[in-house]
């Protein structure tokens, strides 16, 4: 792939996550040596990776993830209920809902799931500006998956998890000042027919010097 394809063809897949293809070691820790190359504030590398493959592990994640996933396809913010007012819009939409219920309910027999962290030193977040902290992990957590989608394996972005963080922490033992960041559940996908997604045109969201 060039690099616009990379960039363009990058899509979160739930649906088509192979759940009965092992995934080796070595193919992650390719895919998080490549990570580690995106820029973080100062430098400083605070970041943290947690690949968990174990199955009561995966299960237990999965566990907590599908708690937090049904309050979320219940609530109004919900994917199918967004853009009720555009029916080509929508009817994308619903399929995206319809796909995170899937994923919901089978997280937990994702091959591997990837957790980003950062370590913060004081222990706690800071009250103020937080985007140079979260800057310094994300794009390396993205880095993640297109190194995954450029070595044939499917990645999905969530955070739902989030919401019950204090549960996933101590199943991974996380010490108190380590944040998880994004899910990346990791698999082997099947079919290849990723293509660029529709998206607003440029028009409509670029500013030049001023609003």
């Amino acid at each position: 792939m060039t690099p616009d394809e990379l960039l363009t063809t990058t899509r979160t897949v739930r649906k088509r996550l192979d759940l009965d293809r092992e995934v080796p070691r070595t193919v992650i820790e390719d895919c998080v040596r490549i990570a580690l190359q995106a820029p973080s504030g100062s430098n400083r590398q605070a970041w943290q990776w947690v690949v968990v493959t174990d199955p009561e592990q995966r299960a237990a994640i999965g566990a907590v993830y599908r708690k937090s996933c049904e309050t979320y396809l219940e609530s109004q913010g919900a994917a199918g209920r967004l853009f009720s007012e555009d029916p080509e819009r929508n009817r994308v939409q619903k399929r995206v809902h319809d796909s995170v219920a899937y994923l919901a309910d089978r997280m937990g027999d994702v091959p591997v799931l990837v957790l980003p962290c950062l370590r913060v030193a004081s222990g706690r977040l800071p009250s103020g500006n937080q985007a140079g902290m979260w800057g310094s992990i994300l794009p390396a957590a993205w880095s993640y998956c297109l190194a995954a989608r450029a070595r044939g394996l499917g990645t999905a972005w969530t955070t739902l998890h989030l919401a019950y963080e204090e549960e996933v922490a101590a199943i991974l033992g996380l010490p108190d000042d380590v944040f998880q960041t994004v899910l990346i559940p990791t698999a082997y996908y099947t079919g290849d027919t990723f293509k660029p997604a529709p998206r607003q045109p440029v028009s409509e969201v670029l500013h030049w010097d001023r609003w």
